[in-house]
């Protein structure tokens, strides 16, 4: 860190004679998870929708306890050290966390039973066990034994041997046996794990424009009987419970040969990692509960209530069987104005930079770009950081191509990408069955940077086309995520580039870019570079201010550096979509800070600076957001914008978020997640509003 940045909060921290107010991340981060359950709530938001929205939450609570409740519970052996260093107790946050998410949880239940009504008034009801005529039990048995019975292994439970050991987020069925008897009930307890290789969802036939949908869970319930048979019982019930692990990885640091097999053998504990959280069906009885808690060993902040359907996230497939209005209207990609797929992306690079808009414009630009490197006979070589890849991935597929074409291909497969690790070693090794060469990361750092570069040689002399974007080469996620892509061939980035990879193909990386912002090392003295000139700025009278775009704000030192900026008189404008552990509006520290996360149809993921610079506005598109792990523990790429024209295009959509009154949530210290409301009457909607502008520039 600049040593000069720092005494300059520190003195700022001196002079306020106060502890500079932060939200802890954890509990920030449940604010936010907050917003996504404010989607499935919004009734303008269409009915299949909402459902998808309660399955992004189920599957984002799912990652948090996994990842940041797991590390919380380690921290909490460590109470007075933690207190020391960080300023909190772990077990205080914990149970903060249970209380909210415990409320959130019956909100959750809630929308569900609300959505649940809608469904029925637009003729599609979800059915359980209890509710199957006749024609439709003989339709589900059918579908049971030819699809389901062969996969299904109910577990006893026997006191004299070890509780069976639960999957990490698989759910289970805890089955009771009741056997009524002259002198007492005998009661037998087994576990049936629901298999996750079928679909959770199952559509009956029609009735009457009617239409029916039974969840895999009550199939299986409705079909008990056919699964016990061999036992003597008068009445069997069945209850959902999953179970959520500790799912960190402890590896090896040091990246070597033998790092795959180190991280596949990690991938294998993670499934066995301590319980975090019991997510149960309410309607269990006691005695039920109490044996897997007891046989778990878990103490009362890891049981969450639930109703009687787990794994949640299995809803983001949700089949719409009725009609389109239900969901969203599918875009059609815009297309950037002059550069063509169908001509000679380097040809026209040559002449502009270009920028790709996702996912209101196409990410098969950055497709046909590597796909005409691989056949360009004046390619030499590619160069590419891959995080997160497609499951059928066309990166690859064009990579394949051009190593088959004689082309030297170089990638950086980050296989601590988390839980897309084995995705990633699958990757690596079918690259590395073509002779592509696959750099395995670099020493104690993530590289999360999305960079590639392809040299061309042109007339006896190098040539360098890059790619630098705020999202993955990944063309699924380019679908919902929003993210910008840069195309250039300005020798003030490709140089700068070049010299990066060479530093990353040494598994090192050095100081000394002029343009490029490249942590782990120079990525918090610039930006805390860049805060004091406005800074200066303020004091000396000049216009000063600067907008921040991001997912998450978490780092306490950027937040005081912010907190000394706004003091000084500069104009702070904050977009954050997830977590931010700073306090807009606190007298002395942050009258001059607004904060808005914007929560809508695609997850908002680039990464934008914007400085006033007196008067020269400077522009910069990133990879990081303001976390502590983007600034000092991770291989990360800034890179300015020089071309006035999508200096321009990037500010007016900045100028469309800062606008936006209909999907904005105020960031406030009562992190009530108020929707934002501006004095203007017209609804101005960041995403809608976007497209549009993109599709009448170009």
């Amino acid at each position: 860190m600049n040593p000069e940045s720092f005494l300059s909060g520190f003195s700022f921290l001196v002079m306020t004679q106060e502890k500079p107010p932060l939200i802890n991340r954890e509990i920030s981060w449940l604010y936010f998870n907050d917003r996504v359950l404010q989607e499935a709530a919004d009734k303008s938001v269409p009915l299949i929708e909402r459902i998808r929205f309660l399955a992004i939450f189920s599957s984002n609570l799912d990652e948090f306890y996994r990842v940041r409740v797991a590390t919380l519970n380690r921290l909490a052996t460590l109470i007075d050290k933690v207190k020391e260093e960080f300023g909190y107790n772990p077990k205080k946050i914990l149970n903060q966390i249970k209380n909210i998410v415990v409320k959130q949880e019956k909100k959750f239940n809630a929308l569900y039973e609300e959505i649940i009504k809608e469904l029925a008034d637009n003729k599609i009801f979800i059915l359980n066990e209890l509710q199957l005529n006749v024609s439709r039990g003989q339709f589900v048995k059918k579908y049971f034994r030819e699809r389901i019975l062969s996969t299904i292994v109910p577990i006893i439970i026997d006191e004299q041997k070890p509780f069976p050991e639960l999957r990490d987020r698989v759910i289970y069925f805890l089955v009771k046996l009741t056997k009524k008897g002259t002198k007492k009930e005998k009661v037998k307890y087994a576990l049936i794990e629901i298999p996750e290789s079928l679909d959770r969802f199952l559509v009956l036939p029609e009735t009457n424009n009617l239409k029916f949908i039974i969840l895999l869970d009550d199939i299986i319930r409705y079909c008990l009987d056919e699964i016990f048979f061999v036992f003597d019982y008068d009445a069997i019930e069945a209850y959902s419970i999953q179970v959520t692990r500790d799912a960190e990885l402890d590896l090896d640091k040091n990246v070597s040969e033998r790092f795959i097999e180190a991280l596949s053998k990690s991938l294998q504990k993670r499934k066995k990692g301590k319980p975090m959280r019991l997510l149960y069906d309410t309607s269990m009885s006691l005695d039920m509960l109490n044996i897997v808690v007891v046989k778990l060993g878990l103490h009362s902040e890891s049981l969450i209530p639930g109703n009687r359907y787990h794994n949640f996230k299995d809803f983001i497939d949700f089949p719409n069987v009725g009609e389109e209005y239900l969901e969203y209207k599918k875009i059609n990609p815009l297309p950037v104005k002059d550069l063509s797929i169908y001509k000679g992306m380097f040809e026209l690079i040559k002449q502009r930079d270009y920028l790709v808009n996702l996912p209101y414009q196409s990410f098969d630009y950055i497709i046909h770009f590597l796909r005409e490197a691989a056949i360009d006979p004046r390619v030499i070589s590619i160069h590419i950081t891959l995080y997160r890849l497609a499951e059928n991935s066309r990166i690859i597929n064009a990579l394949i191509n051009a190593a088959r074409n004689g082309k030297k291909v170089s990638c950086l497969v980050e296989l601590k990408a988390r839980f897309d690790e084995q995705a990633n070693i699958f990757w690596t090794n079918r690259l590395e069955e073509e002779g592509i060469k696959v750099n395995y990361g670099i020493t104690g750092y993530k590289v999360h940077t999305k960079i590639c570069m392809v040299t061309r040689l042109e007339k006896g002399k190098i040539t360098h086309y890059a790619n630098l974007s705020t999202g993955n080469y990944n063309e699924k996620t380019a679908k919902i995520y929003c993210d910008h892509s840069l195309f250039t061939s300005d020798p003030r980035i490709t140089l700068e580039l070049n010299k990066l990879f060479e530093n990353i193909d040494k598994k090192t990386i050095s100081k000394g870019y002029q343009n490029l912002i490249v942590s782990p090392l120079e990525t918090r003295k610039k930006l805390f570079g860049f805060i004091d000139r406005e800074i200066k700025a303020a004091k000396s009278g000049k216009k000063a201010y600067l907008i921040l775009k991001m997912n998450s704000l978490a780092d306490e030192q950027t937040i005081v550096k912010l907190y000394e900026a706004s003091r000084a008189g500069v104009i702070i404008k904050l977009i954050i979509r997830g977590m931010c552990c700073l306090v807009p509006g606190r007298e002395g520290f942050s009258e001059n800070i607004e904060v808005i996360s914007i929560v809508d149809k695609f997850l908002e993921h680039a990464r934008v600076w914007i400085f006033a610079n007196e008067g020269n506005e400077e522009v910069y598109l990133l990879s990081a957001d303001l976390m502590t792990r983007n600034l000092d523990h991770r291989v990360e790429v800034g890179f300015p914008v020089f071309d006035p024209e999508l200096k321009e295009e990037i500010r007016d959509m900045i100028d469309i978020q800062l606008m936006d009154n209909t999907k904005a949530r105020e960031i406030n210290a009562l992190n009530n997640n108020k929707y934002r409301k501006t004095k203007i009457k017209i609804p101005y909607r960041t995403q809608i509003d976007t497209y549009n502008y993109l599709k009448h520039k170009n």
